[in-house]
């Protein structure tokens, strides 16, 4: 089950996507299995050469809650090769670019993932246009189906 950021589509053009990984307690994975986190509110930053996830908010599990408390918006840190890192850090120096968390789901493996995006800020004006042709699409699916 896989976790998305919908609002992040809404509010930035996304430029470029990467897969980081992420340094989690155990109960926080069970938590994101059980799909008790929330995107909305996130965001990322690099600190010092190190990646890390802000605002992302991962339910307690309950059956581990008694024993270990943690809090739930903590920051994570997110694992990215260290070129890839330089890159980020070339290209946040640009105007108007950010790091954008878009889906935090499993792989294959059973590693939890988190795909960031590197994001420019959308205008209204863009917001418009894109609710426009999404409109379109529906009104022309809809044609069709019948």
């Amino acid at each position: 089950m896989a976790i998305v950021n919908r609002r992040a589509r809404h509010e930035y053009h996304i430029l470029e996507t990467y897969e980081a990984g992420m340094i989690l307690a155990g109960p926080e994975v069970k938590s994101i299995r059980a799909g008790q986190a929330n995107l909305a509110e996130a965001h990322c930053i690099i600190r010092n050469e190190k990646l890390l996830l802000i605002g992302c908010h991962i339910s307690p599990y309950k059956p581990a809650a008694m024993n270990n408390p943690s809090e739930p918006a903590r920051s994570r840190q997110l694992l990215l090769h260290k070129k890839e890192i330089q890159r980020l850090i070339g290209k946040l120096k640009e105007k108007g670019l950010t790091l954008v968390p878009l889906k935090l789901y499993f792989n294959e493996r059973g590693f939890a993932k988190l795909e960031i995006g590197l994001g420019q800020g959308k205008k209204m004006h863009d917001k418009r246009q894109d609710k426009k042709e999404k409109d379109i699409k529906r009104d022309l699916q809809r044609q069709y189906k019948m």
